[in-house]
Formats: structure tokens, sequence, C-alpha cells
């Protein structure tokens, strides 16, 4: 199969099923900025193999978040009303529990959350903010897609609870890395 098509030469692509859209419609931007969350995801996990065992069951959990967004990738890519949607498409509740536990693990190994904090530290914590803030942009996105086509309540609470997993895995990640959590300093003005 070759990589390159031609087909998208003048700014439409397809969707699942065949359907031709432009590259900027908002179902486009939704899937595309999941799959740039995806792809900083994996950077992260590389950040975290430096710092982790294998056996981590973040790094193993990090695993699953991406084959659970290209789940939800091809869920986005699919305009429902012109195309019914793939089983493999369809993101099931044990993803977001699995997300759930992880954030309830990783709580009760940090502090109190007791002020905003900098997105800093170590390189990894730093990474998985930077995967943090990704996550809700993709989040207002796929919001805006849901004013145009109804989309799942489980993709929403998933990519919503994402983020806060994110939040909680960069502490933790300064901690194991020996990072002190830098609070905003209100006093800045």
């Amino acid at each position: 199969m070759k990589i390159y098509t031609k087909t998208g030469d003048e700014g439409m692509t397809s969707l699942v099923g065949g359907e031709r859209v432009s590259k900027t419609h908002i179902r486009v931007e939704s899937y595309g900025t999941v799959d740039e969350l995806n792809s900083q995801i994996g950077l992260l996990s590389a950040y975290m193999d430096q710092l982790l065992p294998e056996d981590d069951s973040d790094v193993q959990l990090l695993e699953s978040i991406q084959n659970h967004l290209f789940v939800i990738g091809s869920y986005l890519a699919t305009n429902q009303e012109k195309r019914e949607l793939k089983e493999k498409a369809i993101l099931t509740p044990g993803a977001l529990e699995q997300l759930e536990k992880g954030i309830d693990r990783i709580q009760e190994t940090i502090p109190p959350f007791r002020a905003f904090l900098l997105p800093s530290g170590g390189v990894a914590a730093s990474q998985a903010h930077v995967c943090r803030t990704v996550c809700r942009r993709a989040e207002r996105t796929v919001l805006r897609l849901n004013q145009e086509a109804e989309i799942d309540k489980l993709v929403k609470k998933y990519i919503n609870r994402l983020s806060d997993y994110l939040f909680v895995l960069a502490r933790r990640l300064n901690i194991v890395a020996g990072k002190e959590e830098k609070k905003w300093n209100i006093s800045c003005r």
C-alpha cells in the first residue's frame, strides 16, 4: 500500500466509509486532535520508560489509553448519519473505569492538592502537563462537534477524565523524579 494517495492534495479527506469532507471540518479537527494527544502520550511514555520500571501500572495504563484513543478516533471519524459504527469504534465502560481506578490509585500516594501548580518539574511530568492541555483542547473540539452530531456520553466522559488522570500522573512523576511541585505565586502581579 502506498503511503501517499494524492487524494488529499486539494484539502479534502475521507471519513470512515468514504464520505469526503474538508480537512478543516470539525469532525476531522476532533479526531486529529485526539491523534495529536495520542502522539504526545507516546512521547510521555518514552520519558516514563527512563523513570519507571516496565511493569509499573502507569506505564501499562498509558499503552491502554493509547489504544482507547484509537477507538475514540475511529468513533469520531465515523459520521453515524451516513455510516453504521463499527464494533472496533465503540468505547466500553471498562475503559472509563480503568482510568478512574488509575486516578484513585495515584491519589492515594501523593499529597493532597492544595494550590494551583505550575506545569513544570521533571521532563516526564512536564510532558504529562503538555498531554493534559492537549487533552483539554481535544475535549473542547469534541464538544464543538457535539453541537453538530451527538457524541456518545462515554467518549466525552473518557476525555474529561483522561485530563484528570494526566494531572495526577504529572504530580506522581515529579515525586518519583524527586522534583518539587511549584505552586502558582499569586503575588506575581
